[in-house]
């Protein structure tokens, strides 16, 4: 799972209540500095296990670039609800989520269709795929961060079905004891060198128990049989980019590469990231958002 630096919002964000067609959901809405003039609005879906906490330490940069950058917590991610039926989770009620989503910030800022950028990672990635599909005029551009073109590497896929099985039969909080226990040391900030601090480890385990189970099993069916739809997305009119670490355990940077080709998208690789640039890197990451923004205003 990601690891975001800190649950605590920068100045710039406001963590609130989006109120759609299809529900309410929790976001942080990041708006540009006084004085910045508006470039746009992103919408960003996070992955497997994630949330709206996984962007945060992108929010500073993009917004003093004058982007205002909403990162959501999907239907049953930690704090927006979801029920208890898997069924809920299908993919295409996700990306109609996704829509909604964007209906509303649309409604907020009176701003017509294709005015919005559209960003996934991983899991998220796959979700705003299918929202283009479903909608292909609704977007200014999409960007795939360490999303892949169809299911999940093979061992990955044993991860997340061993995943989906013990929370199908133990509680959340013994999952969590049991993956702690499997992890190996958490990593160095890169740039002080220390570990991961006891609040930090406190909040990715809050954030782990509000998670609705049916998410997780739903989601990780989804991630383990994804069928290629490239072809599909190549078609459709957004401009593409496909955005990853130099490594990725889950859909390896080579078919990544692929995917761009196919996409005719613009390629970003961060060095020295790995499936979560948007952590691991996050000033790269940021700055080669923005660059490829700039190029695709509405």
């Amino acid at each position: 799972m990601s690891r975001p630096p800190t649950f605590v919002p920068p100045p710039c964000a406001t963590a609130r209540t989006l109120r759609t067609a299809r529900g309410d959901f929790a976001v942080l809405d990041a708006v540009p500095p006084r004085g910045v003039p508006v470039a746009g609005t992103v919408l960003m879906l996070p992955g497997f296990t994630g949330s709206k906490e996984d962007f945060i330490a992108l929010l500073e940069p993009i917004a003093a670039a004058g982007y205002r950058a909403v990162t959501v917590d999907g239907r049953g991610q930690y704090e927006t609800a979801g029920p208890d039926d898997e069924s809920a989770y299908a993919q295409e009620e996700l990306a109609r989520d996704a829509l909604a989503q964007a209906a509303a910030l649309g409604d907020e800022t009176s701003a017509g269709p294709g005015a919005l950028a559209l960003l996934g990672h991983s899991l998220g990635g796959q979700v705003a795929r299918a929202a283009v599909l479903l909608a292909p005029g609704t977007f200014s551009s999409l960007t795939l961060m360490s999303s892949g073109p169809a299911a999940i590497t093979p061992t990955q896929q044993t991860r997340a079905t061993m995943l989906a099985d013990a929370v199908g039969v133990l509680s959340m909080d013994e999952v969590w004891q049991a993956m702690r226990a499997m992890e190996p040391p958490p990593p160095q900030d890169a740039d002080t060198g220390a570990e991961d601090s006891a609040d930090d480890s406190e909040a990715l385990r809050a954030r782990w128990l509000r998670h609705n189970p049916a998410q997780l099993i739903a989601t990780a069916r989804q991630l383990c049989t994804e069928q290629d739809r490239v072809d599909e997305l190549a078609a459709t009119p957004p401009p593409k980019h496909v955005l990853s670490g130099e490594r990725d355990d889950t859909w390896p940077v080579p078919l990544l590469d692929d995917m761009a080709h196919r996409l005719r998208a613009h390629r970003s690789v961060i060095a020295g990231a790995e499936h979560s640039p948007n952590t691991d890197r996050p000033a790269q990451t940021a700055a080669a958002l923005i660059a490829f923004w700039d190029r695709h205003r509405a």
